[in-house]
């Protein structure tokens, strides 16, 4: 028996009867042989790590663009919080940590420079529309490795895409990354949003906060548990109504308060104008895209407006501003 086969038993002795074990997995589109050493979601976790577009998520935009200081997230920030409180609730459940890390470190990997601000104008400008959570799918399944993708698992692919509000993840640990990515984001934004000094804590509604907590860590501590009390020998990943009305609640008081207050938004305009830009150049230039997305197009048939799309997507804030400023802001004149 090799170290997989000995990882793969130790996950049917151990494993919740309710978790996605390794050697049951949908397997992958294109088929290859078994390593002897991880598991199929363990490799997946170390696939999406070691992508380029995993290492993009440094310079992305969370909230704030741009923003001044060490200490404000970044969409790479995010994903690992979003791992984290995942892998929490996943091992006090007895699921697949490995699956559950796999879906949360790729859950983002679509994500447009300046956030949801960047996803908002190309989904308005792209022919066929666009939406993070489908990018991300199509960064591991083709836009990865020059047009090959990752070839992650089924189990991986349909987390990631599962990942938003209105998802309904086929496992229960793309359950558990789909509530951790609402917890993350709502905590560690109000958390980003005081140090911004949009707001203080005091200024959280008490009907939520009586509920879930008073300090970012007291309701990451609260909602954690009570997702694992209320998925504890379950086959499904829920909060009890009371935590999760709340929870709803908090969300929407931050959405009318700092994803579309003034402060957070004060660039939006900038950026989308950027954005456009940098669409309607390459969608004339194409010739200047790199050899990979002409890959995409020549022997993918991917249509032009599909690759721009990609193209634009996959650039990092500090990237798609250089770029701009390269192309259509004037250069001093040096003898």
């Amino acid at each position: 028996m090799n170290i997989r086969e000995a990882a793969e038993q130790w996950e049917e002795e151990y494993l919740s009867p309710y978790a996605s074990f390794s050697n049951q997995t949908k397997g992958r589109d294109r088929k290859e042989a078994l390593c002897d050493i991880r598991p199929e979601y363990q490799r997946d976790r170390d696939r999406i790590l070691h992508s380029k577009a995993f290492r993009r998520l440094k310079h992305k935009t969370q909230v704030f663009l741009a923003p001044e200081g060490d200490h404000y997230r970044t969409r790479l920030t995010h994903t690992l919080e979003v791992s984290q409180i995942a892998r929490t609730i996943a091992r006090a459940l007895r699921l697949n940590e490995s699956l559950t890390e796999a879906i949360a470190l790729g859950h983002d990997l679509g994500h447009t420079p300046f956030g949801h601000t960047g996803e908002k104008i190309l989904n308005e400008i792209c022919e066929d529309g666009f939406a993070h959570y489908r990018q991300s799918v199509r960064v591991v399944e083709i836009l990865e490795k020059e047009g090959r993708g990752l070839n992650l698992t089924w189990e991986v692919r349909d987390g990631i895409l599962n990942h938003r509000t209105s998802g309904s993840p086929s496992t229960l640990e793309g359950g558990v990354v789909r509530l951790s990515d609402k917890i993350a984001y709502i905590n560690h934004d109000i958390d980003d949003a005081i140090r911004g000094r949009i707001f203080r804590e005091g200024d959280l509604p008490s009907c939520y906060t009586d509920v879930l907590g008073h300090s970012v860590r007291e309701r990451l501590n609260t909602m954690i548990h009570d997702i694992i009390e209320n998925s504890l020998n379950r086959n499904e990943i829920a909060m009890s109504t009371g935590m999760e009305e709340a929870m709803q609640g908090l969300r929407t008081w931050m959405f009318d308060n700092v994803y579309r207050s003034s402060a957070a938004k004060a660039e939006d305009g900038k950026a989308q104008q950027l954005i456009v830009a940098l669409y309607q150049y390459y969608m004339v230039h194409i010739d200047q895209l790199p050899e990979e997305y002409h890959y995409l197009m020549d022997e993918l048939g991917e249509k032009k407006t599909r690759v721009v799309c990609d193209y634009i997507a996959g650039m990092s804030d500090s990237y798609a501003i250089d770029t701009f400023e390269e192309l259509f802001v004037p250069k001093a004149w040096k003898v």
